[in-house]
């Protein structure tokens, strides 16, 4: 029996990117769940134009757009076995969905994140800011929790249940390595898929500016010192 499939995408200003990923997610989804955060442009027409679910969530933060998609997802009557987490700005392989959600699938897998590995990452695809974010978030991890983590990337499979045991918290920045020290905690089994990864359509609102860099740097590491003490 096919399981239902949903995908939140946190989407702020991607009017020229966002019909490009709803295109490319393979068709076993059941629903594609938008949430713009308080865009000014055209994403929430493009988004509502290529067949996806649009809402709204005005407060800024990476969070409080995943928390709105779940909170929206809550209220269904028929909730789904799988959420899968995908940007806005095109530089994830939406395709490769079905490469995510397979370890679930097939191994009864709980977790599942989106490795950017170096081999199959176009040049300049990734900061060398965030290359480095990534290997000291991964590595601490490892250092503290025995993870084996190689990426905080935001192209991730989880299932529905397990996503609400973690009882997500983070409102920006965060987001992703909550979820995956929570994981931890709660030792979920999970593991990770090499994707293939390139040059977002337009500016990245963290790694592009000084001070998204250094805010999402503080709450990377604050949430990772955070469980090192609990």
């Amino acid at each position: 029996m096919k399981p239902i499939i949903k995908v939140i995408i946190p989407a702020y200003n991607e009017q020229d990117s966002i019909a490009k990923v709803i295109n490319d997610i393979p068709e076993i989804v059941d629903e594609i769940i938008v949430v713009s955060n308080n865009s000014s442009d055209n994403t929430e027409i493009n988004a509502k134009n290529a067949g996806a679910t649009v809402l709204k969530e005005q407060r800024k933060g990476y969070g409080y757009a995943c928390l709105k998609g779940m909170d929206y997802i809550s209220k269904q009557e028929i909730k789904p076995e799988i959420i899968v987490f995908l940007d806005g700005d095109y530089s994830d392989y939406p395709e490769q969905l079905t490469e995510i959600i397979a370890p679930i699938i097939n191994d009864n897998i709980d977790f599942v994140i989106g490795a950017r590995v170096k081999e199959l990452r176009e040049k300049g695809s990734m900061t060398p800011q965030q290359v480095f974010g990534n290997w000291l978030a991964t590595s601490l991890m490892k250092l503290l929790f025995r993870a084996k983590f190689t990426d905080l990337g935001p192209f991730r499979a989880i299932k529905y249940g397990k996503l609400l045991a973690l009882n997500m918290q983070d409102k920006t920045y965060g987001w992703t390595v909550e979820m995956q020290l929570k994981a931890l905690k709660q030792k979920l089994t999970y593991t990770e898929i090499f994707m293939k990864y390139r040059n977002r359509i337009g500016v990245s609102k963290v790694s592009g500016t000084i001070k998204g860099t250094i805010f999402a740097g503080i709450k990377i590491l604050g949430w990772i010192f955070k469980y090192s003490f609990k």
